[in-house]
C-alpha cells in the first residue's frame, strides 16, 4: 500500500495534517507515502480528478489502483485505522 498526500502551501488543513503524517510515518517506517503539491504538480495529478477540497489522501494498492481517498483534516486515529485496514493491499 502507498498513500499519496496532496496539499498546498496556502491550505490551513494541510499545515495541520503535516505533523500528523510525520508522526505516523515515524511510527510506521514500512509505510510508503508520497507528497504532491496541488499547484506545482497539477499536471501529474490530473488523472486523480481531485476537485478543490484539500488536503487529499489517496490510498493505493500494490499495483497503483486506488483503494480509497479521504479529504480534509483527519484524526490520527482514523488514519491509523485506515492504514491498518489496507496495509496488506
Amino acid at each position: 500500500m502507498k498513500v499519496l498526500k496532496i496539499g498546498a502551501v496556502w491550505c490551513p488543513g494541510c499545515l495541520i495534517m503535516k505533523p500528523r503524517w510525520a508522526e505516523i510515518e515515524k511510527e510506521n517506517p514500512w509505510l510508503e507515502t508520497e507528497y504532491f503539491d496541488y499547484d506545482d504538480d497539477a499536471e501529474k495529478l490530473k488523472k486523480y480528478d481531485l476537485g478543490n477540497v484539500l488536503p487529499i489522501f489517496i490510498f493505493l494498492d500494490k499495483e497503483g489502483n486506488e483503494l480509497m481517498r479521504i479529504k480534509g483534516e483527519v484524526d490520527k486515529s482514523k488514519l491509523l485505522e485506515l492504514i491498518e485496514k489496507y496495509k496488506d493491499n
